[in-house]
Protein backbone atom coordinates (compact mmCIF):
# COMPACT_ATOMS: atom_id res chain seq x y z
CA UNK A 1 0.00 0.00 0.00
CA UNK A 2 1.12 3.47 -0.77
CA UNK A 3 1.19 6.24 1.82
CA UNK A 4 -1.75 7.96 0.11
CA UNK A 5 -3.80 4.73 0.39
CA UNK A 6 -3.45 4.79 4.18
CA UNK A 7 -4.55 8.39 4.40
CA UNK A 8 -7.62 7.84 2.15
CA UNK A 9 -8.76 4.58 3.82
CA UNK A 10 -11.78 4.70 6.10
CA UNK A 11 -11.58 3.86 9.77
CA UNK A 12 -13.52 0.64 9.19
CA UNK A 13 -11.09 -0.45 6.46
CA UNK A 14 -8.10 0.29 8.70
CA UNK A 15 -9.63 -1.72 11.58
CA UNK A 16 -10.29 -4.65 9.24
CA UNK A 17 -6.69 -4.48 8.05
CA UNK A 18 -5.49 -4.27 11.68
CA UNK A 19 -7.52 -7.40 12.59
CA UNK A 20 -6.08 -9.32 9.63
CA UNK A 21 -2.52 -8.33 10.49
CA UNK A 22 -2.87 -9.27 14.18
CA UNK A 23 -4.40 -12.64 13.23
CA UNK A 24 -1.56 -13.47 10.84
CA UNK A 25 1.07 -12.25 13.31
CA UNK A 26 -0.46 -14.29 16.12
CA UNK A 27 -0.39 -17.50 14.03
CA UNK A 28 3.20 -16.89 12.95
CA UNK A 29 4.35 -16.15 16.50
CA UNK A 30 2.76 -19.38 17.79
CA UNK A 31 4.43 -21.39 15.01
CA UNK A 32 7.81 -19.73 15.64
CA UNK A 33 7.52 -20.35 19.38
CA UNK A 34 6.81 -24.05 18.79
CA UNK A 35 9.86 -24.32 16.50
CA UNK A 36 12.10 -22.62 19.05
CA UNK A 37 10.85 -24.79 21.92
CA UNK A 38 11.49 -27.95 19.88
CA UNK A 39 14.97 -26.71 19.00
CA UNK A 40 15.68 -25.99 22.67
CA UNK A 41 14.55 -29.49 23.65
CA UNK A 42 16.90 -30.98 21.05
CA UNK A 43 19.79 -28.83 22.25
CA UNK A 44 19.19 -29.88 25.85
CA UNK A 45 19.03 -33.51 24.77
CA UNK A 46 15.55 -34.07 26.14
CA UNK A 47 13.61 -34.46 22.88
CA UNK A 48 12.24 -37.84 24.03
CA UNK A 49 11.48 -36.83 27.64
CA UNK A 50 10.53 -33.17 28.08
CA UNK A 51 10.89 -32.98 31.89
CA UNK A 52 13.57 -35.58 32.59
CA UNK A 53 16.43 -34.44 34.85
CA UNK A 54 19.97 -35.61 34.35
CA UNK A 55 21.67 -37.33 37.26
CA UNK A 56 24.41 -35.34 38.95
CA UNK A 57 27.94 -36.50 38.58
CA UNK A 58 29.10 -38.20 41.80
CA UNK A 59 31.81 -36.26 43.60
CA UNK A 60 34.28 -38.09 45.82
CA UNK A 61 34.26 -37.18 49.51
CA UNK A 62 37.00 -34.75 50.47
CA UNK A 63 38.97 -35.05 53.69
CA UNK A 64 39.15 -31.98 55.93
CA UNK A 65 42.31 -29.94 55.54
CA UNK A 66 42.00 -27.43 58.40
CA UNK A 67 40.94 -27.89 62.04
CA UNK A 68 39.77 -25.39 64.66
CA UNK A 69 42.28 -25.58 67.54
CA UNK A 70 39.61 -24.45 70.04
CA UNK A 71 37.06 -27.05 68.91
CA UNK A 72 38.67 -29.98 67.05
CA UNK A 73 35.27 -31.20 65.83
CA UNK A 74 35.09 -28.15 63.53
CA UNK A 75 36.96 -28.74 60.29
CA UNK A 76 37.09 -27.28 56.78
CA UNK A 77 38.14 -28.97 53.55
CA UNK A 78 39.39 -25.76 51.94
CA UNK A 79 36.45 -25.65 49.52
CA UNK A 80 33.63 -23.15 49.52
CA UNK A 81 33.20 -20.24 51.90
CA UNK A 82 35.50 -20.03 54.87
CA UNK A 83 33.71 -20.94 58.11
CA UNK A 84 33.31 -18.34 60.85
CA UNK A 85 35.75 -20.04 63.19
CA UNK A 86 38.44 -19.89 60.47
CA UNK A 87 37.83 -16.22 59.78
CA UNK A 88 38.08 -15.48 63.51
CA UNK A 89 41.38 -17.37 63.74
CA UNK A 90 42.78 -15.47 60.74
CA UNK A 91 41.71 -12.14 62.26
CA UNK A 92 43.42 -13.15 65.48
CA UNK A 93 46.72 -13.39 63.60
CA UNK A 94 46.95 -17.11 62.78
CA UNK A 95 47.86 -18.30 59.29
CA UNK A 96 46.20 -21.05 57.29
CA UNK A 97 49.33 -23.15 57.64
CA UNK A 98 48.92 -22.98 61.45
CA UNK A 99 45.50 -24.63 61.14
CA UNK A 100 46.50 -27.46 58.80
CA UNK A 101 45.69 -30.97 59.95
CA UNK A 102 48.87 -33.04 60.31
CA UNK A 103 48.59 -36.34 58.48
CA UNK A 104 51.00 -39.22 58.21
CA UNK A 105 52.93 -38.93 54.95
CA UNK A 106 51.33 -42.09 53.49
CA UNK A 107 47.74 -40.92 53.84
CA UNK A 108 46.27 -39.23 50.79
CA UNK A 109 44.17 -36.08 51.03
CA UNK A 110 41.27 -37.52 49.10
CA UNK A 111 39.41 -40.74 49.71
CA UNK A 112 38.74 -42.90 46.69
CA UNK A 113 35.54 -44.78 46.79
Amino acid sequence: MEKDDWASATTAELWRLYDEVTTVLSRRMIAEKAKLEERLRRIEGTAGAPNAERARRPYPPVLPKYRNPKDPSETWSGRGKQPRWLKAQLRAGKKLTDLLINRPSGQSRRRTG
